[in-house]
């Protein structure tokens, strides 16, 4: 299987390492899932949204070519819409800031997960069907907000937003969220029990 995981961090790919200041725990559990995957021998597409300068801003004429089901003008975009083809599995992994995904993930949706690449337009009941060989999406996320409190005030919105608002409406199946909240304030042996968990849940990932 080939699983393309995405990142989305301004520390970039490498703040797994516990380095101060310079670190991200969102990383950590990206970095985490990819050795699970290695393990169980599944080839892993890492794409470094931060150290490859994608731009999340969809220009003009990058709106023509998404009507017209096109692939993006931007080379970047193209590059990453042929990769997402390729895929069998994608992961999405990102700290929530404001209850919702980062600028640059939110650029990726649009400008990659684009229609004629990742779906096509259809009618009645079924306005959208899948494009890719997609298998299934996780999303792989941080956040300070208790998840009580966002479960019950803000409804779930990453759920909401990517699960059911984007990938469930073009047809993915085997959508799960691996939310890890309230990391920060967590024993060093805590977050590495987060970080074991997740390298084994992708380990036996089929």
């Amino acid at each position: 299987m080939k699983a393309m995981l995405v990142i989305d961090h301004p520390y970039g790919a490498q703040a797994w390492d516990n380095t101060p200041h310079r670190r991200s725990f969102a990383v950590a559990l990206a970095h985490a899932a990819q050795l699970g995957l290695m393990a169980a021998g599944h080839e892993v597409d890492l794409i470094d949204l931060h150290a490859d300068g994608f731009n999340p801003v969809m220009s003009a004429d990058e709106l023509a070519a998404w009507r017209l089901g096109a692939e993006s003008p931007d080379p970047l975009a193209a590059d990453y819409q042929r990769r997402l083809l390729a895929a069998d599995y994608l992961v999405l992994a990102f700290p929530i800031w404001w209850e919702a995904m980062p600028a640059t993930t939110k650029g990726f949706i649009d400008k990659v997960v684009a229609k004629g690449v990742a779906y096509h337009e259809g009618s009645g009941l079924r306005p959208m069907t899948n494009a890719t060989k997609l298998r299934g999406v996780t999303l792989i996320t941080v956040m300070s907000t208790p998840s009580v409190l966002y479960r019950f005030m803000f409804a779930s919105a990453i759920s909401k937003i990517l699960l059911r608002g984007t990938f469930r409406k073009i047809g993915v199946p085997n959508l799960t969220w691996l939310s890890h909240a309230g990391a920060e304030s967590k024993s060093p042996a805590a977050r590495q029990k987060m970080l074991d968990a997740v390298q084994v849940r992708f380990a036996r990932l089929s």
